[in-house]
């Protein structure tokens, strides 16, 4: 899939971040990707992101308008020859825009699914509530201190973490098939937020998660950032690895 690249601005982007046990996680992790380990805990989370202005960069205009979007991500690395390669695998995208869901996997990097966003931002407060196939609710307040974390010591080794997970591989229609788009913040800045109330129903499933295998680690807020998309290709499960069941 050749995909231009895209010019936009992140108006708000959040990073719900779990901690997770890296054997269950592999499970849900499809070849060539394994999950990337960090302090005895694999990494997965939900990116809320309200996107504006985006266009193809030969594009004077907008094209895709304003929207809210949400991404189910695992933190993942895999082999390229010789060299490990780090970014996310993303097996469910969501947006409000019926444009997006269209085009998305077809000629645009993952299937989108349609999701309804209630946000409410008043300050430093924030409340986004996802709505679709998978169902998210999280509320915090963006602080200048480290609110803590099991897996990060500090607010700059998160954001260096994150930030070096700019590659995501997404499912397309053909099994086994992962299509990559690397998303860049020329001024990545993130801050702090203190959750008060998350809950995700994907991570909160018994039955995919054993007690104490899925747990909230942290939330990242982004605000008012320049971004640029670029396509990264196609990747696939190796000959005769067939991709792991979700």
């Amino acid at each position: 899939m050749w995909v231009p690249t895209l010019d936009g601005t992140i108006d708000r982007r959040i990073l719900v971040n779990y901690r997770l046990d890296p054997a269950v996680a592999a499970g849900l992790i499809p070849a060539p990707f394994r999950p990337k380990v960090v302090r005895g805990f694999a990494l997965a989370g939900i990116c809320l992101i309200r996107m504006k202005g985006l266009r193809p960069r030969f594009f004077p205009i907008s094209v895709f308008g304003s929207s809210e979007n949400g991404a189910l991500r695992f933190a993942v690395e895999w082999d390229d020859g010789d060299q490990i390669q780090t970014g996310v695998y993303i097996p469910k995208r969501f947006s409000t825009s019926r444009f997006v869901c269209l085009i998305g996997g077809r000629f645009f990097p993952g299937i989108h699914h349609r999701a309804r966003f209630q946000v409410d931002e008043s300050g430093d407060r924030y409340r986004v509530e996802m709505a679709s196939e998978l169902n998210l609710s999280v509320r915090g307040t963006a602080v200048d201190m480290w609110p803590g974390s099991a897996v990060f010591d500090s607010l700059d080794e998160a954001s260096a973490f994150y930030q070096s997970g700019a590659i995501g591989y997404s499912d397309t229609f053909t099994p086994g098939f992962y299509e990559g788009l690397e998303l860049r913040i020329p001024d990545w800045q993130v801050w702090s937020l203190a959750v008060d109330h998350a809950t995700c129903d994907f991570f909160d499933d018994t039955k995919r998660f054993p007690p104490g295998t899925a747990v909230f680690d942290n939330a990242l807020l982004m605000r008012g950032l320049r971004n640029e998309f670029y396509g990264r290709g196609t990747l696939c499960c190796p000959a005769g690895v067939a991709p792991t069941e979700r």
